[in-house]
């Protein structure tokens, strides 16, 4: 087994506040769970026992954030109903995008004025990570460097990429910079669902729905967009067998 090493250049480097803001990306139709999905959004479908949310506001108080941004589309009213019941330590807002699904680019666009940070964690409801040695968000903020990023994304290593298909989305360099995985190759890390970010990475960004592709083919570009290769577990929880699966795996440890 190979023991990855953080790159030189993104070796803890952030000395500033810790990063106290996140957004959760909660709006999506969930087409890939049916039936489960037919009344129950995505993000309160359950996984060991909790909904997806609800792991989601776990880690993110563990990390030391206080407030978190969720957006709603799909059976909105349920998803903010779970919210407003929410008795943890976060203080949670709800971005409203039911008169149209914005994708996940033009949802965070909307939720912006919502959000006073210049850097915050963006996670996707549908993913559910064990740590490493070190709690996993926090080890992305000590990773900073905000001289240098925009974006810098959780990425998994295709052996721990959990009920996820495909043939992964990024290469990453020396460096940390990554770039995008050819038409017909194979790419060695898959995109986690968790990254932190920027508000620079959304400036003049398209009005409406886009998806976030297209601000880091930009910052890939100027080479400001960067990874982090996850050090624990990771599972992508898209399918109704990935749940029966990623519960497996956690019995079994």
């Amino acid at each position: 087994m190979t023991r990855y090493t953080p790159p030189m250049s993104i070796r803890p480097k952030s000395d500033g506040p810790p990063v106290d803001t996140a957004m959760v990306m909660a709006a999506g139709l969930g087409k890939r769970m049916r039936p489960l999905t037919a009344t129950t959004p995505k993000p309160l479908i359950s996984v060991a026992g909790r909904p997806l949310l609800d792991h989601a506001f776990e880690k993110l108080s563990e990390a030391g954030v206080t407030k978190v941004i969720v957006n709603v589309h799909y059976l909105a009213d349920a998803v903010e109903a779970h919210v407003s019941r929410h008795t943890g330590n976060l203080s949670v807002t709800v971005s409203d995008e039911r008169q149209e699904l914005l994708e996940t680019g033009g949802g965070v666009v909307k939720a912006l004025p919502l959000i006073e940070a210049d850097r915050f964690y963006v996670l996707n409801s549908d993913v559910l990570w064990i740590d490493g040695p070190s709690d996993t968000l926090r080890l992305l903020a000590s990773r900073w460097d905000d001289e240098k990023m925009d974006a810098l994304l959780l990425l998994v290593p295709q052996a721990r990429a959990h009920c996820h298909g495909g043939r992964g989305d990024f290469h990453m360099d020396g460096a940390g910079r990554i770039k995008r995985r050819s038409r017909g190759k194979i790419a060695p890390f898959v995109y986690s669902g968790v990254q932190l970010v920027s508000k620079r990475l959304f400036a003049d960004a398209p009005e409406g729905p886009f998806s976030t592709n297209i601000l880091w083919d930009r910052a890939i570009e100027q080479g400001r967009a960067f990874g982090l290769a996850h050090q624990g577990l990771w599972f992508d929880i898209g399918t109704p067998p990935a749940i029966k699966r990623t519960e497996a795996l956690l019995v079994d440890g």
